[in-house]
């Protein structure tokens, strides 16, 4: 199917580019365009094959049954997070499994990789207050490795190889995961059901979101995201994906098959693998286990960025670890898919470039173009015809537009348009999501360009913390950090019409947007009243027990974060953490 439509697209530029005369930038063209073409079809393709596959039924969790012998361990690897908030979710979770009667077969740990001293006083600290909290507190644990070699894979590596032997099974989770009890306890029964599974991967639905920016695409992911992610489990099967959290794994079968190698040379290339969740689907079914993405199972969630900043140094890290990949990808006796998978995570990255490549060779096409037309170089009395060039955008724009209406549709036909307003409501918010991903596509295009170039020359970013508080930012904070792009964008604009002034009209909407680059960031960033009726999701108006639990004790916490040095006769600490 994706050859099939870049071969049409392709038909459709040859109708439209020889009009003028064709160059061997029109080659260049092409080759590009359609390269595009067939990457955008390919990554619609699992949500049109996701609209055809009828929604999973929804696995509710019960009691583990008397006769189970597993034990399974929750573990919440952290790195310099905000204690308060990831502390909450652990107490949260805790109470849930003890609320259902089921805590006796889990223990959680807290593993912490974080290194200055001050995160490690703050840790301890809330750590006595999770403690004191918690009704379950015998089977609430935490160390902090004093380096965090490895990072995130090192971590559950060490937790594995000095604690695994106690635990049939390990729930792994992000420091801003949160999981509804019976979805614990749905994963280790669908995990006992099927000795074949090395490991199982929930759908996380984004909540918490505040901004514009954050709201639409925690909306993006609530609806769009279940539909693609049916696509993707029918395409892969028992070789799926492996997001790193919110998922739970055979203990024997990830020890024996997980190990990870140190890359030769030094990063972004070589060193520690970076984005090991891949690798580590990759290699377990290599060893004969099934990976399997389960999007029945509700009540996994997780944060998203609430701004495009904060977007962009996630994908900065994300670019990183699957250029890495490169690497990898040829290793021995893999599964196609899992290569496949790879690859796919590779050319996420390489396609921006690609992109704008393909918007830089066009104004130099039509700069070159011009004066050979002109002067009747090639014989020719008009351009192509205007209906080839109508055709592709319309082509293209349906690619990227249609999935996401029909998917909605969906929704209102299957009677589920209510969980997020009514019918009327969940189009006019889909059109509006699809209109700010217009807008801020530009932006994000030239930060992952950015974030392929820096890797390229050998800039290692590492894998910082992400920034979970307030996502916020002023109009100089936003200009700081984008200036640049605003500056790609008048420079851009200026060289279209002066080389090719035809073409100006239909390169504003990329140019404008890089130009108000600081503006759009800076006001996407931001909880706008008057768009609040837009991209309403079901955790919002219907929270999920823990989630509603983890608000109740944050807000608890927090409200005394003043105080709780006094608590434990430390002022200073007070005074800090006030």
């Amino acid at each position: 199917m994706s050859s099939a439509t870049a071969v049409f697209a392709a038909w459709l530029f040859v109708l439209l580019a020889r009009g003028d005369g064709w160059t061997w930038l029109d080659t260049v063209r092409l080759a590009l365009s359609s390269l595009c073409v067939f990457w955008l079809t390919w990554g619609t393709m699992g949500g049109m094959l996701g609209l055809f596959v009828p929604p999973p039924r929804t696995i509710a969790g019960a009691p583990r049954p008397p006769g189970a012998q597993g034990r399974t361990a929750i573990l919440m690897p952290i790195y310099n997070e905000d204690p308060p908030s990831t502390f909450a979710r652990v107490a949260a979770m805790s109470s849930r499994l003890l609320e259902i009667g089921a805590h006796g077969a889990f223990d959680i740990f807290i593993l912490s990789d974080s290194q200055s001293l001050e995160s490690a006083t703050r840790e301890t600290l809330w750590l006595e207050r999770l403690l004191t909290d918690c009704r379950a507190r015998e089977q609430i644990f935490y160390r902090r490795r004093p380096k965090n070699s490895g990072r995130k894979a090192g971590n559950i590596e060490d937790f594995i190889r000095h604690s695994g032997a106690a635990y049939d099974y390990a729930i792994v989770l992000d420091a801003d995961s949160l999981m509804e009890a019976e979805a614990i306890v749905a994963m280790v029964q669908r995990i006992e059901a099927a000795p074949q599974v090395g490991l199982l991967q929930t759908l996380p639905e984004i909540v918490h979101a505040r901004s514009v920016f954050g709201r639409a695409l925690q909306f993006a992911a609530t609806v769009y995201t279940p539909v693609f992610a049916r696509g993707t489990a029918l395409m892969q099967g028992g070789e799926g994906p492996y997001w790193g959290h919110n998922a739970i794994f055979r203990v024997r079968a990830f020890a024996e098959s997980c190990g990870l190698p140190q890359l030769h040379g030094r990063p972004p290339f070589g060193g520690h693998i970076l984005s090991h969740d891949y690798v580590e689907a990759a290699l377990l079914a290599r060893a004969g286990h099934q990976v399997l993405l389960d999007p029945a199972i509700k009540g996994s969630f997780e944060e998203g960025p609430d701004n495009i900043v904060d977007f962009a140094k996630r994908d900065q890290r994300w670019c990183q670890g699957n250029l890495q990949h490169s690497r990898v990808v040829m290793a021995p006796s893999l599964h196609v898919w899992n290569r496949i998978t790879l690859l796919q995570g590779i050319f996420n990255y390489l396609m921006p470039p690609v992109w704008l490549a393909l918007l830089i060779v066009s104004i130099a096409s039509a700069d070159i173009a011009r004066p050979l037309y002109a002067y009747g170089y090639y014989g020719f009395e008009r351009p192509g015809p205007d209906w080839a060039g109508w055709a592709l955008i319309g082509f293209v724009a349906g690619i990227l537009i249609l999935p996401k209406l029909l998917i909605a549709t969906l929704y209102i036909l299957a009677g589920k348009a209510k969980r997020f307003g009514n019918g009327v409501l969940i189009l006019v918010s889909v059109l509006a999501e699809i209109l700010l991903s217009t807008i801020t596509a530009p932006i994000v295009l030239m930060f992952q360009v950015r974030a392929v170039l820096r890797v390229v020359f050998g800039f290692d970013g590492g894998w910082p913390p992400s920034n979970r508080n307030d996502g916020t930012l002023t109009l100089g904070q936003a200009m700081s950090g984008s200036w640049w792009i605003t500056c790609c964008g008048a420079a851009g604009l200026a060289v279209v019409m002066t080389l090719a002034p035809s073409l100006a009209i239909w390169s504003l909407p990329v140019a404008l947007p890089m130009i108000l680059a600081p503006f759009v960031i800076a006001t996407t960033s931001r909880p706008l009243p008057a768009l609040a009726a837009l991209w309403r999701v079901p955790s919002e108006s219907e929270p999920s027990p823990v989630l509603r639990e983890w608000e109740t004790i944050h807000q608890g916490w927090t409200g005394s974060m003043g105080r709780l040095g006094e608590e434990f006769g430390d002022p200073e600490t007070a005074n800090v953490l006030g």
